[in-house]
């Protein structure tokens, strides 16, 4: 097939999967044969890391095919998975002979053991189980093997339907124990009672969950193994089956009408991947990126699970008008289950967009630092006079000069990405001309996006705060000042490490006229360039590593770009021409500086204390089944949970000045964006991160006045 030349996008970023649901009813051995040789096709032709059709590329679709069909394992047995890898290295050798042999025969076998599997959970939860069996479980996926056989795989379904009745039992006990102590009229449940309810509970929720796993269709199965194929060329390029026009759009702009959240579908989980700034979710503060949501209640209502639902359906779930409240119950990156109701509303924009303040300390002695928060690079596709971050930011600065600050902060913590052109304009605001990064296709020449108005905006100390969730964009520009030796750039061990760019494409309008009878055949999201920094080196894997590295909760999980399957790797270019900065900063006395201090703030203590509980927690491989261990178990999580729930905030002896004052003519308006300005120094005077931050430009300043 002969593909048209594509255009890449302006827009980058850190973003989920969305997968939508399929049209095609019928079943369509031709369509479907068409659909993987042509998606193959269009993504050797255009990908930026071409996958050879060999054996390699087979055993990377067979296990990204296998993980979605059995992500934790529970499903098939150590005999079905040779039968399946009998085909490991020959999928390569179907998609030239037009074959779905392999695809058939994995839905012969997942079909088979989810009616087997269903026909047994309601035996396990006739009766009650032996709660005082000194048993255990393993739980985490990455460390256990297939069972088997049938004989211990149904084994395992017991023990795990019976970890689900303990979880509920504690549940249940703990909601009482709440209420018990709000109240005095509340009837105490006997243990078995609770027992009784916790088994009834568990049953329903998995009527509900088969229920749900009959209705996934050939069609759907498809469109994994179709992204299976997409996905064994890297993380970030995927087929979209052809969806209704709701759930496509959903599918592109990750936007949740009603409570602001950008979710993703994997292996059967629906996971947070961003919050967005002014969103109800971003303001009530309990829900994360990493999060993953397992049930959802409207109001007072009782909660749906939704584990093995589509994206499409669990959207419209959370989805709802403004004035109404949903529950989210949610499992945190550290294993604890919590509940989180949300107000849907309607999203404040004024909360994305760049803001900037002063701060200092009520020493004599400290200086005034302008600290500007970015939370994502945005701009106005549609209308060439809207709002540009790269415009807001210039006009933040210019304030700060105007106030005299002695040095600029700009916060790039959780920034996702964004527009390519608005950070190359920010980058120019602090140098007076030069590149900013090299952005390269697969068979063209690196080009470098330059700055070249040959102004400063801005030539006083600067700091760039990241953290492991500013990708892309943040990248690029923590990236482009670190090279220059113009900013300190002060974070986690490393950024997230996306550093390539995605263009969607229609297959219908790539392939010949002679197809059109098959049609829709779908959408690829294809990965076709790459941004290296000025110094030649890229972004992507690797990250940013900051010059001074601050102690940070995630510091210990497995997160990022490397952690994806099959990511691109990092790699190197010739660098652009570029000078570096006069006055750069002695990185390793401030880091010195910087470590001393943080050594012995017990915010930083905690942090690290946290960090580990948080790695322990996540790589934990047996849960004891003894129901006084596992009450034991629980206890102390709770307890720790709280402890290090408010890990890395505490009041810091920040100063706000520059204060706006109040207008009586629009004493209403001025009134909300006081309310939002004050949320938002609060925040600031509990940031300990921040507060380090600024004592290390401090510093900086101090040694340059020397």
């Amino acid at each position: 097939m002969n593909f048209k030349k594509i255009i890449p996008f302006a827009i980058l970023g850190l973003s989920g999967l969305f997968l939508g649901a399929c049209l095609v009813h019928e079943h369509n051995e031709p369509k479907e044969k068409l659909i993987v040789r042509s998606t193959y096709e269009l993504l050797q032709s255009f990908h930026y890391s071409p996958q050879a059709l060999d054996d390699n590329y087979s055993q990377r679709i067979f296990d990204l095919y296998i993980k979605s069909l059995d992500y934790n394992k529970m499903y098939f047995t150590k005999d079905q998975i040779d039968m399946l890898s009998s085909y490991k290295t020959k999928i390569d050798d179907e998609i030239r002979a037009s074959s779905l042999d392999f695809f058939n025969l994995s839905i012969e076998l997942i079909e088979k053991q989810l009616q087997r599997i269903q026909q047994l959970y309601p035996v396990f939860l006739e009766k009650p189980f032996d709660y005082t069996q000194s048993e255990t479980i393993n739980l985490n996926s990455e460390k256990k093997d297939y069972c088997k056989n049938q004989e211990e795989l149904e084994d395992y379904w017991r023990r795990y339907i019976k970890y689900q009745v303990l979880s509920e039992i504690i549940d249940i006990e703990n909601e009482q124990k709440k209420k018990a102590e709000k109240s005095d009229t509340v009837t105490i449940k006997t243990a078995e009672e609770i027992e009784k309810i916790a088994r009834e509970n568990i049953l329903k929720r998995y009527d509900t969950r088969f229920k749900r796993i009959n209705k996934i269709s050939r069609n759907d199965r498809f469109s994994s193994f179709v992204n299976a194929a997409a996905g064994a060329f890297d993380p970030h390029t995927n087929y979209f089956p052809p969806t209704e026009k709701e759930d496509f759009d959903i599918s592109m702009s990750g936007k949740l009408e009603g409570i602001g959240a950008t979710l993703s579908e994997k292996d059967g989980y629906i996971k947070v991947v961003e919050i967005m700034p002014g969103s109800p979710s971003w303001k009530q503060g309990e829900l994360k990126a990493e999060d993953i949501i397992l049930k959802v209640a409207q109001g007072d209502k009782e909660p749906v699970e939704i584990i093995d639902m589509r994206l499409d359906e669990a959207v419209r779930l959370i989805r709802g008008p403004k004035g109404t409240k949903v529950v989210l119950t949610v499992k945190k990156i550290d294993g604890s289950i919590v509940t989180i109701p949300i107000i849907r509303d309607v999203i404040v924009l004024e909360e994305k967009y760049a803001k900037s303040t002063v701060i200092t300390t009520k020493d004599k002695k400290a200086y005034k630092i302008g600290y500007i928060y970015l939370p994502q690079f945005y701009t106005d596709m549609n209308d060439s006079r809207g709002r540009r971050c790269s415009k807001d930011i210039a006009n933040e600065v210019t304030k700060l000069k105007e106030a005299n600050v002695d040095g600029i902060i700009i916060d790039l913590r959780n920034n996702g990405g964004g527009s390519l052109n608005d950070v190359v304009e920010i980058g120019g605001l602090f140098i007076d001309k030069g590149p900013i990064v090299q952005v390269k296709s697969m068979r063209e020449p690196a080009r470098a996006y330059n700055d070249t108005d040959g102004k400063t905006l801005y030539d006083g100390p600067l700091a760039i705060m990241v953290n492991t969730f500013s990708a892309s964009a943040s990248e690029i520009l923590a990236a482009a000042m670190q090279d220059y030796k113009r900013a300190i750039i002060i974070g986690t061990e490393s950024t997230y490490g996306k550093g390539t760019v995605q263009r969607i494409v229609d297959i219908d309008r790539m392939v010949s006229n002679e197809y059109r009878s098959q049609m829709p055949l779908g959408a690829v999201k294809i990965t076709i360039q790459k941004f290296y920094r000025i110094n030649g080196g890229t972004t992507q894997f690797q990250g940013v590593k900051p010059d001074i590295i601050l102690p940070d909760l995630y510091d210990k999980l497995d997160i990022g770009e490397k952690e994806l399957d099959y990511p691109l790797p990092w790699s190197e270019i010739k660098a652009a021409p570029y000078q570096t900065w006069n006055a750069q900063p002695n990185y390793k006395e401030l880091a010195k500086m910087s470590a001393a201090r943080t050594k012995k703030d017990s915010s930083f203590i905690l942090i690290k204390e946290a960090a580990q509980w948080l790695y322990d927690t996540k790589n934990e491989t047996s849960v004891s089944l003894e129901i006084n261990q596992f009450r034991k178990k629980d206890e102390t999580d709770q307890q720790l949970s709280k402890k290090y729930k408010n890990a890395g905030t505490k009041d810091v002896p920040f100063e706000i000045v520059g204060l706006q004052t109040t207008s009586k003519e629009n004493a209403t308006l001025d009134s909300v964006a006081n309310k939002r300005a004050e949320d938002w120094y609060k925040t600031i005077k509990q940031d300990v991160t921040l507060y380090e931050s600024y004592q290390i430009l401090s510093d900086y300043i101090r040694m340059q006045k020397k």
